[in-house]
């Protein structure tokens, strides 16, 4: 059952086969949704197997699904569904929401069929965009965490994410029932494999350079963070699981801008905040 649920729930996280063997052709789209859905709905891998192509099956993990996302797409089928036909791909759209399956139909010689290269940088679009809408809101969190740490009492900005154990030098820790929460919760994304979160690292700068406000400025004064706050952001996998990159400040504007494939390297060189004429603004806190 789990192959069938991750399908659905966790197809924009995947990436499908690039071919499909032996896929079978409909004569209509129509057609080839509805047997799409009666595969999912009765739970019959065989029949994936046919619509999808042979090799489906190494794509799709066995665990890490939820039931309640099968049930509420065969909901949504059953309230709504249309084909929405653009030249020779056509698409599933379903339920109220006209929420679009990202496995397109394309008509060939003799038919029509799922067409899982176009499936799979759909699903990597969809993924990615996710992505960095989450990292955009996880700035503007990050930026209110600072304000809360210093409301705190602490009377300065934090330079570490996760604090050391048993000291509140960071913007998380744990508490104890009936005490106040830290800044942040304890998923919140670091620098280190293994620890981002949906797809992106993160690091706290101490220091801006000449293209932010009142130029080069170190937010150390002693060893304190008080003077300003900054992080960035950058994708784990570029293309993948993002492609553009972000950095804010303790005015709260997020900037972005794209790295390219060595986002990885690039980032980690970054020390300062420093939103020269390469970022653009994304959002405004």
């Amino acid at each position: 059952m789990s192959k069938i649920r991750y399908f659905l729930i966790a197809a924009s996280m995947l990436a499908l086969p690039l071919s499909a063997l032996a896929q079978q052709v409909f004569e209509q789209p129509e057609q080839a949704a509805q047997a799409l859905v009666k595969a999912i709905a009765d739970n019959d891998s065989e029949a994936l197997k046919n619509i999808l192509g042979d090799d489906w099956r190494q794509y799709l993990p066995e665990d890490s699904v939820e039931q309640t996302a099968v049930d509420r797409f065969l909901r949504d089928w059953q309230v709504s569904h249309h084909i929405e036909q653009q030249g020779d791909s056509a698409y599933l759209n379903v339920g109220d929401n006209n929420w679009q399956l990202p496995l397109p139909m394309v008509k060939i010689h003799n038919g029509w069929s799922f067409d899982m290269q176009k499936a799979a940088d759909e699903i990597d679009t969809r993924h990615i965009g996710r992505n960095e809408l989450s990292a955009i809101g996880a700035m503007s969190a990050f930026v209110d965490a600072q304000k809360e740490y210093w409301a705190h009492g602490m009377n300065q900005y934090a330079q570490k994410i996760i604090s050391s154990d048993g000291k509140k030098d960071g913007l998380y820790w744990p508490v104890k029932e009936g005490e106040a929460p830290s800044p942040l919760g304890p998923a919140f994304g670091q620098d280190h494999p293994g620890t981002d979160y949906h797809g992106y690292y993160y690091r706290i700068l101490s220091a801006q350079g000449a293209s932010a406000k009142d130029g080069e400025l170190s937010y150390l004064d002693n060893g304190k963070m008080t003077k300003g706050f900054a992080m960035l952001a950058w994708p784990v996998a570029y293309g993948h699981s993002g492609i553009m990159s972000f950095m804010v400040n303790q005015d709260g504007v997020v900037y972005q801008r794209d790295l390219g494939v060595d986002s990885d390297a690039l980032a980690r060189k970054i020390s300062l905040f420093d939103p020269d004429k390469n970022w653009q603004v994304v959002q405004s806190h």
